[in-house]
């Protein structure tokens, strides 16, 4: 084993536990309504998840956009294949397709998320599940970040992080027929709104033919009521934030 990295932290180890143990029953559940032989892990690190799915009996594939990644986790997982792919390169296609997509903590570091969520569509034959951290909001829309130069961030530092709404809309918009909610997140604080925090991340599956699975629950397709290129609309969204801004901090 070589020497630690920043996902071998305490932190990655217990948000992967949690991950791994609703993904395992998940895939248990509609094991018999799809056919789950093939996966590809895209943003796969140091090959965590790519470890875990082939233990689970699948043939795993795996890239990720950092070559020290796909080296040191060749190094670590040597029954899977890993290829060094950033997720917005049409090379990733070339692939082929794969029963289960994996695409976990990756979307929400990318500068073109879009373009890397058509060519998850275009490799999934059955079954996509996506990990984000979201931005906070309702509206389907996305924020341009600037990002840390560690190695657990994106490739150029700046991204564009999408709310909840907003993945599950890009996910239809790409192509897919059917996307869900987990009715049940992992066990993890990150995964929950509290009093004093907000949810930061989510999880979602889409897929080419429904599901039924207690695990998950249709998302509809959100949409916004305001239109950019009208100066009145979303006047009235703006008057009532700043109404509620006034109230809290009076209240505070």
């Amino acid at each position: 084993m070589s020497a630690p990295r920043v996902f071998d932290l305490e932190h990655y180890e217990k948000l992967n536990t949690a991950r791994s143990t609703v993904v395992g029953d998940l895939l248990g559940e509609v094991a018999s309504q799809v056919k789950l032989q093939t996966a590809i892990d895209v943003g796969s690190g140091l090959g965590y998840f790519s470890a875990y799915l082939h233990s689970l009996g699948l043939q795993v594939t795996a890239v990720d956009g950092r070559r020290e990644n796909v080296e040191e986790a060749g190094h670590r997982v040597p029954q899977v294949k890993f290829h060094t792919i950033n997720a917005e390169d049409h090379a990733l296609r070339e692939l082929g397709q794969f029963d289960l997509v994996f695409c976990f903590g990756l979307l929400y570091h990318l500068e073109n998320p879009f373009v890397a969520a058509r060519h998850l569509h275009a490799l999934t034959r059955n079954l996509l599940l996506v990990e984000s951290v979201i931005f906070p909001g309702s509206e389907p829309i996305m924020a341009l970040v600037d990002e840390t130069s560690n190695e657990d961030q994106g490739l150029n530092h700046l991204a564009f992080y999408p709310t909840e709404a907003c993945l599950v809309k890009l996910l239809y918009r790409v192509g897919f027929p059917n996307v869900y909610l987990f009715s049940r997140m992992p066990e993890h604080e990150h995964y929950r709104s509290r009093h004093n925090a907000r949810q930061a991340r989510t999880m979602l599956a889409a897929s080419q033919s429904p599901l039924l699975a207690s695990l998950l629950q249709v998302a509809p397709e959100p949409s916004t009521e305001i239109q950019p290129w009208d100066p009145r609309s979303g006047v009235e969204k703006e008057a009532l934030l700043h109404k509620l801004r006034r109230f809290v901090r009076r209240s505070l």
